[in-house]
């Protein structure tokens, strides 16, 4: 059984620890195939205060995360990878590409992904030219660091590792994001005084599932 290998540095390693040991991450992970290793850049540090980041040069607000550490963490990542294995190491950032499903489905091809988290006013730029082997992100607007994006590419890959899901396709790989219902038939709500009936469309009730097939294309996308 083939396993999938994510490696993610941060600064702040207990921020993952909720989401990745609930549901299909949890599962996913039980069921070896794939595995997840959290690295606080930190204990790649030399000094006794654990730095991590420093002034920038030229001037500017904020802090910029060194190249030192995570160079060494990086590393020591890829050291720890045998055989032919095939690895990719990922910096997240706003200048980097956006991702899509497309992305994902390139990226399941890799053995071992490592994903570096930024913080602060960015990353030494170095780490994008000579660590990472691209830039990506996950949309137009500013996050404090890379650990949402980390999880975000982390779970939206993981989802096209053969086993993951229990089935290979999702609702969106194979019908597009039609709209779905369940019980009750009928739920009635009161909004200024006034009861309205919200029912599941008849068709979804009908039996037929030609009709029903027809109903759901409208929405493929």
């Amino acid at each position: 059984m083939s396993m999938m290998t994510f490696h993610v540095l941060t600064i702040f390693p207990h921020i993952f620890d909720s989401y990745l040991n609930e549901s299909i991450l949890r599962r996913a992970q039980d069921g070896k195939h794939i595995t997840v290793h959290i690295y606080n850049i930190r204990d790649f540090t030399d000094d006794k205060h654990r730095t991590v980041d420093d002034t920038p040069y030229g001037g500017g607000p904020g802090m910029v995360l060194k190249i030192d550490p995570i160079y060494k963490a990086v590393k020591k990542i890829k050291s720890g990878v045998r055989g032919k294995k095939k690895i990719r190491t990922i910096l997240f950032s706003t200048r980097g590409k956006k991702f899509d499903t497309k992305t994902a489905r390139r990226l399941v091809k890799y053995d071992h992904l490592v994903f570096i988290s930024g913080r602060y006013e960015g990353v030494d730029e170095r780490v994008a030219k000579y660590v990472a082997d691209e830039e990506i992100s996950i949309g137009d607007y500013i996050l404090s660091g890379g650990e949402l994006p980390s999880l975000v590419v982390l779970e939206a890959t993981a989802r096209f590792v053969p086993g993951v899901l229990g089935r290979y396709e999702s609702l969106e790989d194979i019908k597009g994001s039609y709209p779905v219902y369940t019980k009750p038939e009928v739920f009635e709500i009161s909004e200024k005084g006034k009861k309205k009936k919200l029912s599941v469309p008849k068709v979804l009730l009908s039996g037929d599932h030609k009709e029903i097939k027809k109903w759901r294309e409208k929405y493929d996308v």
